[in-house]
């Protein structure tokens, strides 16, 4: 009896963020600096590197500064780890400037070597800085991020469906037909901002194998986003999301829930608080236009217990306000690696920015305050942080602990990794059964 071999896996499918590739990688990135550093000539040791160590630091600081200080394009600051990696990167670019100035060694000889020597440098950092992140944990995630395009939503109407009966999971009377594709399928759409006059980028739509069956299931819908900066797109690449959705309906008969990931900051580097404040009417859009949409656009289950609404780092602040704010519309909400309260930095320069400094405008719809006056007994939510997460694991803790008090039906989860992909989603796969089951897809 003769046996295939087994096909050898895609180089595009290895790991980026651990094994081979990145030790590699670290090997040829650390040797490519000391090649850049040890040129040899008494006016390199003593001028040209200790210039370039100078230079790097000083640019590295001045980034940090800039960034965290003055720019603050993101929520939080930037972590030690990456600052780290970003000045290797730049002491390889100081490096080689050093060295092809003239009269600096290797001006006459070596420049491709020089160049090439800090192109693998800046690589290592970069693949360093991805794997604190796990951004792009293979080669076809970053090829996917970059020139991946979903095809355009067009999904016909069936005349035919079923519906949960009332106090049963739809589970219980699904039967999955013959012929059912084993995979779902992701679309791109846009989500106009009909009410909120928002602009938002294109959603991506998980439908799973189920919504294509005659008669079809009508399924609970998942409203995901993604953090900032940030694209709807990183959690269908950086995420897999139709990957975890395709395993969880393998073991339910093709059922999942319609997974619509949504953009609530209108570009890589906005944010509009999810809140109608001066920046925009994020609020509205995400509590009016996008449940409309879903209802115009696709055959689901109605009602506030079909509907939940989950992110990640800001997009998991955002879910959390969205459940206090318009627990109307989201009866199920899913929190990853969130904040205490939305901020573009400090809570001054945030109060300022959305409300004019008006701090009563801002408790008025800060989840916290929230928490602290209203009871949610008829709202379920999940929080979720990675067990490294040094900065948004005691935030999460003092979130949960408001949640329990204004008596939701709370759940925490400590999951490996840190404020990165791996905690991201980590903490999709391990709550999709209780979101199945908190909107009656499953028992």
């Amino acid at each position: 009896m003769s046996s295939r071999p087994l096909a050898a896996p895609n180089p595009l499918d290895w790991p980026l963020t651990h094994g081979a590739v990145l030790f590699a990688v670290m090997t040829v990135g650390i040797a490519a600096l000391l090649g850049l550093g040890v040129p040899g000539g008494r006016r390199w040791w003593r001028r040209r590197l200790p210039g370039a160590v100078v230079a790097a630091a000083v640019l590295t600081v001045l980034l940090q500064i800039a960034v965290d200080d003055w720019w603050q394009p993101f929520p939080e600051e930037l972590p030690i780890q990456v600052t780290a990696w970003i000045g290797v990167g730049l002491l390889a670019l100081a490096l080689a400037v050093a060295r092809l100035l003239p009269p600096g060694p290797g001006r006459r000889r070596g420049r491709f070597g020089v160049v090439l020597a800090a192109v693998l440098v800046l690589l290592m950092s970069s693949d360093q800085v991805n794997g604190f992140f796990e951004q792009y944990p293979s080669g076809r995630v970053l090829l996917d991020s970059w020139f991946g395009r979903a095809h355009p939503l067009t999904v016909a109407s069936s005349s035919d469906t079923v519906a949960a009966p009332s106090g049963r999971a739809l589970a219980e009377v699904w039967r999955r037909p013959e012929g059912l594709p084993a995979k779902g399928t992701v679309s791109s759409a846009p989500v106009p901002g009909a009410k909120s006059g928002f602009k938002a980028r294109d959603a991506y739509v998980y439908l799973p194998p189920a919504y294509q069956a005659e008669p079809r299931p009508l399924l609970p819908v998942l409203v995901l986003m993604a953090g900032q900066p940030g694209t709807p797109a990183d959690w269908v690449n950086s995420g897999r999301l139709a990957e975890l959705l395709d395993d969880f309906a393998a073991g339910h008969d093709g059922l999942a829930p319609i997974v619509l990931v949504i953009d609530q900051i209108g570009s890589a580097w906005g944010n509009p608080l999810c809140m109608d404040s001066r920046i925009a009417k994020s609020q509205t859009y995400l509590a009016e236009d996008v449940p409309d949409w879903i209802h115009t656009h696709l055959q689901t289950a109605t009602g506030r217990g079909s509907l939940a609404i989950g992110g990640m780092s800001l997009g998991g602040t955002c879910a959390l306000q969205l459940a206090v704010n318009a627990p109307q519309v989201y009866g199920t909400f899913l929190d990853i690696s969130g904040q205490q309260e939305p901020t573009l930095g400090s809570h001054g320069k945030t109060v300022k920015a959305t409300f004019g400094g008006d701090e009563a405008a801002f408790d008025a719809v800060d989840p916290m305050h929230l928490m602290a006056r209203r009871k949610f007994p008829e709202t379920a939510g999940a929080f979720v942080v990675g067990e490294g997460d040094r900065k948004y694991g005691p935030q999460q803790r003092r979130v949960y602990a408001a949640a329990v008090e204004a008596g939701m039906r709370a759940t925490f989860t400590a999951m490996p990794g840190g404020h990165d992909w791996k905690a991201f989603q980590g903490g999709l796969v391990h709550n999709l059964p209780w979101l199945a089951q908190q909107m009656g897809l499953i028992r």
